[in-house]
C-alpha cells in the first residue's frame, strides 16, 4: 500500500477544489466529484445494510460489492483508469440469476419494505440508481469506461432482488402495491 493518511485535514480543499487520483485539482461541484460522491454514498448504505442480520451468502456478496464499489470510485477518481470490467458485471448477473431463481415470479409491483434488511436493500437500490445517473451525466461531458455504468445498473437490479430475497429469508413476502388503494 502506498501513502498512509496520518493527517486527515489538509486544508487543500478550503478554496472549493479537490484533488483527483492523478493529482489534477477540480471543483468540488464538478460532475466527476458528484459521481464519485454518489458512488461513495452507495457504498456507505450497503455498509449500513451489512449491519443487519443477513444470510451468509448475502453478506459475502455485499462485502465483495463494497470492494468493487471502492474500485469503481477509484476508476472515477483517476481519469483513464480501468478497474471495473465485464468480469465484475458478469459476476453480478450470475448472482442476480441465482437469487432470483429462488423467488416466486413477480406479478405485481412491490413497495420497498417488509423487513428492515429488505427496506435497506431497496434504499441502497435507489442510491445506486442515483449514482448511475450521476455517472451517465459525467459520460456526457467526459470519457468514462462502460464498465462502471454497467456495474451500477446490474447492482441496482441485484439490490431489488436481494430486497425480495431478504423479505423471504425474514419470513415475509413481498409488500405488494395496491393500485388506487386510498382513492
Amino acid at each position: 500500500m502506498g501513502h498512509r493518511l496520518s493527517k486527515i485535514y489538509t486544508r487543500t480543499g478550503d478554496a472549493g477544489t479537490t484533488g483527483l487520483g492523478d493529482g489534477k485539482r477540480v471543483s468540488k461541484n464538478s460532475l466527476r466529484i458528484h459521481a464519485l460522491g454518489e458512488v461513495d454514498e452507495a457504498n456507505a448504505i450497503i455498509g449500513v445494510l451489512l449491519c443487519e442480520d443477513l444470510p451468509e451468502a448475502v453478506r459475502a456478496l455485499l462485502t465483495d460489492v463494497q470492494h468493487d464499489l471502492f474500485d469503481l470510485g477509484g476508476e472515477v477518481c483517476i481519469p483513464g483508469m480501468s478497474m471495473i470490467t465485464g468480469k465484475q458485471v458478469t459476476h453480478l448477473e450470475n448472482q442476480l440469476d441465482a437469487f432470483n431463481a429462488e423467488l416466486e415470479p413477480l406479478k405485481d409491483f412491490i413497495l420497498p419494505g417488509g423487513t428492515r434488511a429488505a427496506a435497506l436493500a431497496h434504499h441502497a437500490r435507489t442510491v445506486c440508481r442515483r449514482a448511475e445517473r450521476a455517472l451517465v451525466a459525467l459520460t456526457q461531458e467526459e470519457a468514462v469506461n462502460d464498465g462502471p455504468r454497467q456495474y451500477l445498473n446490474r447492482l441496482s437490479d441485484l439490490l431489488f432482488v436481494l430486497g425480495r430475497a431478504l423479505n423471504r429469508a425474514g419470513g415475509r413476502g413481498d409488500v405488494l402495491w395496491q393500485k388506487r388503494k386510498n382513492a
